[in-house]
């Protein structure tokens, strides 16, 4: 079922969310992007849809036909397919029925899960055969790629977005200590990070190695990100995951998330 953008989340204060979306956006900022009348209108060539999306964020005076038109091209132009990224936040507000009226599918339906008080965040322990590794940018985007199975081409559009992002990244790799090997030789079991904004802090690329799941890494690795982050002056947290992905959010309502607010994409082109 399609996730209603103009959805409301009893749980999260309208600021709070409101918010958590400047954050995301500020966070997921690459350098490919332009201001076009109220839109910003992303192409970087990297696997994150947030980065190469547009994001609707003010009304502006052209025609919405218009705009949509001039995006095709900049798209086009970018050997990118045009997508428009979906929210309760969304100006105007009918641009998801005018492109549902157009024939645009609906894809990639999430939530934006709050953690509205990291106060309130558990103690948490790390396991045992398991060594942390604070990494580069260009070294966790290597590392997450090559467990998503991504091209060159995304690991390094994903490496020099973070490296230049105007809110800083921070990664951690998870991985099994062994006797006599070296860091290169030892299995990946998880990784995640978090870009920290003021007293928000959002957790990004959270990605467990199939090997190494059901053994409550995640949710460890997460906590872990949260209490450093908090050490650093956050006081809340945000997340994106997918709609469908039960496990994941089952995991972090364990670690005290809530449903802030529904997104989703839509493109007239084959699903990006």
């Amino acid at each position: 079922m399609t996730s209603d953008p103009s959805a409301q989340s009893s749980a999260v204060p309208e600021l709070l969310r409101r918010q958590v979306e400047d954050a995301g956006i500020n966070a997921s900022a690459p350098t490919e992007q332009l201001w076009m009348d109220g839109w910003i209108v992303r192409y970087n060539p990297g696997k994150a849809k947030r980065a190469r999306c547009v994001n609707a964020v003010a009304p502006g005076l052209r025609p919405v036909a218009d705009k949509l038109n001039a995006c095709e091209q900049l798209y086009q132009t970018h050997g990118l397919p045009l997508v428009v990224r979906i929210t309760p936040f969304t100006q105007p507000p009918e641009l998801d029925a005018l492109l549902d009226a157009q024939g645009w599918d609906v894809f990639d339906e999430s939530w934006v899960m709050v953690h509205p008080d990291l106060c309130t965040l558990n103690a948490w322990t790390q396991p045992s055969g398991v060594r942390a590794s604070a990494v580069s940018n260009e070294v966790y985007a290597e590392v997450v790629g090559a467990l998503r199975g991504s091209p060159q081409t995304q690991r390094s559009a994903h490496a020099q977005r973070m490296a230049t992002s105007p809110v800083p990244y921070r990664g951690v790799v998870w991985k099994r200590k062994g006797e006599g090997e070296d860091d290169s030789q030892q299995e990946v079991l998880a990784c995640g990070q978090y870009a920290r904004e003021g007293e928000l802090v959002g957790l990004y690329d959270v990605f467990t190695a199939p090997q190494a799941r059901g053994q409550g890494l995640a949710r460890k690795l997460c906590a872990s990100l949260l209490v450093q982050a908090r050490e650093e002056g956050a006081r809340a947290a945000y997340l994106q995951v997918e709609a469908g992905n039960a496990t994941a959010r089952a995991v972090y309502r364990r670690l005290g998330f809530v449903d802030a607010y529904p997104y989703h994409y839509r493109s007239a082109h084959e699903h990006p």
